[in-house]
């Protein structure tokens, strides 16, 4: 039996949302936020994929405005906490974070890109001084090694942050990727040390039974696996192989089933699948999220949503430039000159 309680966090109405465009209405919350509280997950993580005040033209808007998002969620949760992402770029401290702050989110994710902690500083010092929670979020973890992980970490161990995630973004790591990782930051960290799956390569479960296994004491699900590309970790399967091999954590088993039976009805046009797109975002180690937005500009141009993904993985492009997707597809497009994708 493990004796350190695991703190589960849901983000299905978060990461999830960009599986729909950010289309994710009012009574869906309703419904899934109160079906979550049920099955008594730490935290269930609610808003626009891209966190707080990413609401744009650049990388969509929601159905309907944040403040309503978060006020559904928090009336539906009373011992389930309320968490939010936040990516400096998109949040402000000031405006987006203040208002979470007034509506009464209990939990700050502040993120960025792996090797750049430092834009989170003044994000999570900003929540610390308001007296809340704040952990420190590192995306795209394939792209550096243990070493700048670590440094990256201890930054926003510094900044205040009480945990640090590491987020698959890509769904590109394998489990001795993560148990490296992983292992190195808990050895060296004086905070709880989480992990948040993608499912690219089919490798979300067993990535997230690596990160325990290395002393994470922090995961991340979703319903159904609900989330960008292929989708997260699938919630009801990870508390399922968890309770089989004796983790400690709040979270009921038949409760989780009965929210993963809701989200398939909840959501039941937009849910994750593998396929031959999300497969190569995997290989091409491209953020999960460029999946929908890779496929409308591969078909708007007539090219290969995976030669897209391929020379996007060529250029390391990353979350916030989202505007290069329409440039390469473009690139692609063009008689002569045509870039070839490199095959693994």
């Amino acid at each position: 039996m493990q004796t350190q309680q695991i703190i589960v966090t849901d983000p299905t109405l978060r990461d999830g949302s960009h599986a729909c465009s950010h289309q994710i209405t009012a009574e869906q919350i309703r419904r899934y936020a109160t079906a979550a509280e049920a099955a008594k997950v730490d935290y269930v993580e609610v808003g626009h994929g891209n966190g707080l005040g990413a609401s744009s033209l650049q990388v969509g808007f929601s159905l309907i405005p944040e403040r309503e998002m978060l006020e559904i969620a928090r009336s539906c949760l009373k011992t389930s906490g309320l968490s939010v992402h936040v990516m400096p770029g998109f949040a402000t401290a000031k405006r987006e974070i203040a208002q979470a702050l007034e509506i009464g989110v209990d939990l700050f994710r502040v993120g960025s890109h792996c090797t750049e902690a430092d834009l989170t500083q003044r994000h999570i010092s900003y929540v610390r001084n308001a007296g809340k929670e704040a952990w420190g979020i590192l995306m795209m973890i394939h792209m550096a090694s243990k070493e700048m992980l670590l440094e990256e970490s201890k930054k926003m161990q510094s900044y205040g942050a009480q945990g640090i995630v590491l987020m698959d973004s890509a769904g590109a790591s394998f489990p001795q990727d993560v148990t490296e990782k992983i292992g190195l930051l808990t050895q060296r960290l004086d905070v709880p040390v989480g992990f948040h799956a993608h499912d690219n390569l089919g490798l979300s479960i067993a990535n997230s039974l690596a990160a325990l296994q290395a002393g994470a004491r922090i995961v991340d699900g979703t319903a159904r696996g609900f989330g960008a590309g292929a989708g997260n970790a699938p919630l009801e399967l990870l508390i399922a192989v968890m309770q089989r091999q004796g983790y400690k954590f709040n979270a009921d088993l038949y409760k989780v089933l009965d929210a993963a039976e809701l989200a398939s009805q909840l959501f039941a046009e937009n849910l994750p699948n593998s396929n031959s797109v999300t497969i190569v975002s995997g290989l091409a180690g491209v953020f999960s999220g460029f999946a929908k937005p890779v496929q409308r500009a591969a078909k708007q141009l007539g090219v290969d949503p995976r030669d897209v993904f391929f020379e996007l993985g060529r250029r390391k492009v990353v979350g916030g430039q989202e505007d290069l997707i329409l440039e390469v597809a473009s690139e692609l497009a063009r008689p002569k000159g045509q870039i070839h994708s490199p095959k693994p």
